[in-house]
């Protein structure tokens, strides 16, 4: 082979791919170049669906979906917190069905990867752990704890067992090819010291010791026992080396996105930069590469973790979070690894050549049996290149990867975009018979005991945690009484109430009067309030509501963070320069778990308790701890469902008793976010190329079908903050346009309107083509032939097209030779 290089100005875009494979595995092994399946080196190319996250009536097509654009195996964690709410008391009943979820995985022909964790982080509540954990006396998590360990390992036996039994390890014939132990427990190891590395090594040996006959990783765990295979988790794992030589290189987690927490912007990882990272990590010596979130999905209930994480987390993943294509991520992804796979075999048995051609240009070549296969390098984060390879120039944009199966034809390049883009639309409600608003009934809630009489069940004479009710509520009542004599040296004209607290919201109440409101932010964990405050002589009845959003779920002992009110919490008062201060913090406290409307299921349609407490009529807004009902109709169709609930403020919501969440949608996005277009060349980090700003961080709540039922439904909203509901709708989400685009000799060109028929082709075009979707134009040379009646011809009235793009269909161009030909088309679809 010979090469040679040059750097010439050169733009153009691109999307990525995923693969897959369908045999069910029997005999599972690994080297320090592969994992062998069945006697065969297999290149794995999973993607991250998480059971709890999604409905199980939505798995099935998820799974298709996944196996469709071109994945070999879905990986999910397993969550301890979901599966064992109280000690010793498990629920595995619908979208915690872990079994069935593995089944229907199985059932698509694909394989499966277990992390069983059982800490999973995941922006999940508390990472995964159960919060009575927590509250076992003499326990410390994720350490060299006899008790902790005994816990950890009861659970994972469990998970481990139930697998047994329904034969679903591929030891015993069944799709799962990995398992994991722990998570990403490398990044805090220094915060447990010597306990730590102990801890680490006996997880090894407790999975092991559970004989499942498939290889157990670690990831994010440099000096992993040589029993376990660590692994890489991050936006590019292609530099990763495992730490035994004979372990194959492993990528758990190629985060797709990230997640998004309350006042952030929307994040968004470019298709080119996700398949750049997915070819060098393959161009490598990688052998398995897991897409993390292949599919999101949504933190229903109380599950987002943090605190301060979003009810949805779509992850800008290649399937969003109502389980629609997200394109063209989807399909560049798929391209990608339809290339990969191709060359699967010379990947995992070849041998390899590393050519460095500067100017971070490079060539990597695997041979096999006198044949070739080349991956063409740009890690130039500005230059554009032609390398020559055998005499034939190839352009390679900047920060892209080119494979050449035969190492003489392109048929991939991570920065050419040869797929759809489609945009979404959410359409208003279509149902039969619905009203054009929404009929509400409210009711108040019943705030009396706590916040003039502070009666609570539970009294100690200490500020506890509120993690100490195990996490069985967002809310918990704290309240004391404070008598004030008339000769009290307290007493002054400028009197405060302080209060320390940590992290999350606290309403504050002073003698059945609302004094106030205090939040934390992400990522910061205290807060002071302080209020000035007019005394009695006499009683004084304090109360505080702290509020939840989510536990801490990372960090070297984040199970520590505190939660609630630690205190001190004061009466202040100043007399000039003379400060005095009473400390309330070891007064008598009563506390009391959850509101009574949560308490008494208001939520449920069936539930009796005061239901002769609505009222209709004139509508209430901006009046906080307020409950609002209404019904509606099913939305017409099968398109997925949202509610738009702008103008409320914070709270949660239900469908016919299931709940969709935390709804926050007052929470307007206070972050800068650039104006340019986003650049896919350099580095990404969580902040490049985010959206959003100056609108609210949720507007949106997914409604599953499987929430909804055949005439009327009732939708219930706690209003905490205070909002006006009037303004609520359900909206469908749909295609409402599509671009296809497809690189001449790469892929052809598909065309889908998500299930509804292409009703007008806009714009076709062969050859030089320019502009973006939705302002394509003619670029400096075309095909002869018109392409928009070909196009017409092939596509009109279809839900879906193909078309290849070459010259054979649209006619010879007089594009120079160094030109990238393409097909690009601009489609409306019927909606």
């Amino acid at each position: 082979m010979t090469f040679s290089q040059i750097n010439v100005p050169f733009h153009c875009c691109l999307l990525f791919v995923l693969v897959v494979g369908t045999t069910v595995a029997a005999d599972i092994s690994h080297d320090g170049r592969a994992i062998t399946i069945d006697g065969e080196r297999k290149i794995i190319i999973s993607g991250s669906i998480h059971y709890p996250r999604s409905t199980v009536e939505m798995w099935p097509d998820l799974i298709k979906k996944a196996k469709d654009g071109g994945l070999d195996a879905v990986e999910t964690y397993v969550f301890w917190n979901a599966h064992e709410p109280l000690r010793r008391k498990y629920d595995f009943t619908g979208n915690l069905d872990i079994v069935k979820f593995i089944k229907t995985i199985q059932d698509a022909g694909l394989y499966a990867v277990l992390r069983i964790g059982p800490y999973v982080c995941a922006e999940w509540n508390y990472g995964g752990l159960p919060v009575w954990l927590h509250n076992l006396p003499g326990v410390e998590l994720r350490t060299n704890n006899t008790i902790y360990m005994d816990e950890m390992q009861t659970f994972t036996t469990l998970i481990v067992n139930m697998m047994k039994k329904e034969k679903l390890f591929g030891s015993q014939g069944g799709p799962i090819i990995l398992a994991q132990i722990e998570n990403e427990y490398g990044n805090v190891i220094s915060s447990y010291g010597d306990a730590g590395k102990s801890y680490m090594n006996w997880c090894a040996s407790m999975a092991n010791s559970l004989n499942v006959g498939v290889p157990w990783i670690m990831c994010q765990e440099d000096d992993a026992p040589s029993s376990v295979i660590n692994t890489c988790n991050g936006f590019y794992c292609d530099q990763f080396t495992p730490n035994n030589p004979n372990s194959p290189k492993m990528w758990t987690e190629n985060w797709t996105g990230w997640f998004k927490s309350w006042g952030s912007r929307n994040p968004n990882r470019t298709p080119e930069d996700v398949a750049f990272a997915v070819a060098r990590f393959f161009e490598n010596g990688g052998t398995f590469q897991n897409y993390y979130m292949y599919h999101g999905g949504t933190n229903f209930g109380r599950t987002a973790g943090g605190p301060y994480i979003t009810t949805s987390y779509d992850y800008d993943a290649p399937i969003n979070e109502y389980g629609m294509l997200s394109q063209p991520k989807y399909g560049h992804l798929k391209n990608l690894h339809n290339a990969i796979h191709s060359i699967e075999k010379i990947l995992t048995y070849g041998d390899v050549n590393n050519t460095d051609l500067g100017n971070y240009n490079y060539a990597t070549i695997y041979t096999l049996n006198g044949t070739s296969s080349c991956f063409l390098g740009n890690s130039n984060r500005t230059d554009d290149a032609i390398i020559t390879i055998n005499g034939v120039d190839f352009d390679v944009p900047a920060w892209s990867v080119s494979i050449l199966p035969d190492c003489k034809t392109e048929v991939y390049n991570s920065a050419k975009m040869s797929a759809q883009t489609s945009v979404m639309v959410k359409k208003a409600n279509e149902a039969e018979d619905e009203p054009s608003a929404l009929n509400w009934k409210w009711r108040p809630e019943v705030m009396n005991e706590t916040i003039v009489l502070g009666k609570g069940p539970i009294s100690t004479s200490k500020l506890v945690d509120q993690k100490a009710i195990n996490d069985v509520s967002d809310y918990l009542w704290y309240m004391t009484s404070l008598n004030l004599e008339e000769d009290d040296p307290i007493w002054s004209d400028y009197m405060t109430l302080r209060v320390n607290g940590t992290g999350h919201i606290m309403h504050a109440y002073l003698n059945g009067e609302y004094l106030g409101t205090q939040r934390g932010t992400y990522g910061v964990f205290n807060y002071k309030f302080e209020k000035k405050v007019k005394l009695n002589t006499g009683k004084n009845q304090i109360s505080f509501l702290s509020v939840t959003m989510g536990l801490q779920n990372y960090g070297g002992g984040y199970d520590s963070i505190g939660t609630g009110l630690p205190g001190p919490i004061e009466i202040v008062s100043r007399h000039g320069d003379e400060t005095i201060i009473k400390d309330l913090t070891g007064h008598e406290w009563s506390y009391k778990i959850g509101i009574e409307g949560l308490n008494n299921g208001l939520f449920r349609p069936d539930t009796k308790s005061g239901s002769d407490q609505w009222q209709s009529g004139e509508l209430p807004v901006d009046q906080m701890f307020t409950w609002y009902k209404t019904s509606f109709k099913a939305l017409l169709g099968d398109d997925p469902v949202v509610v738009d609930l702008l103008g409320l403020g914070k709270g949660m919501a239900w469908v016919n008793g299931n709940s969709l969440g935390r709804y926050w949608p007052s929470y307007i996005t206070n972050e800068w976010c650039q104006s340019d277009p986003c650049d896919y060349r350099g580095p990404f980090w969580e902040y490049k190329c985010g959206t959003g700003c100056g609108e609210p961080t949720q507007r949106f709540y997914h409604v599953p079908r499987s929430f909804l039922k055949d005439g009327d439904n009732e939708l219930v909203l706690f209003e905490e903050f205070g909002g006006n509901p009037s303004l609520v709708n359900f909206k469908t989400i749909w295609v409402a346009s599509v671009c296809g685009s497809a690189y001449e000799h790469q892929n052809d060109m598909e065309l889908s309107c998500g299930g509804r028929p292409i009703r007008e082709i806009k714009f076709a075009s062969f050859g030089h083509v320019g502009g973006t979707c939705g302002e394509s134009r003619r670029g400096t040379c075309t095909s002869p032939r018109d392409a928009l009646p070909i196009v017409q011809k092939a596509c009109l009235g279809k839900a879906s097209c193909t078309l290849p793009a070459n010259e054979k269909t649209f006619g010879k161009t007089e594009c120079d030779a160094r030109v990238s030909k393409r097909l690009v088309v601009e489609a409306l679809c019927d909606i």
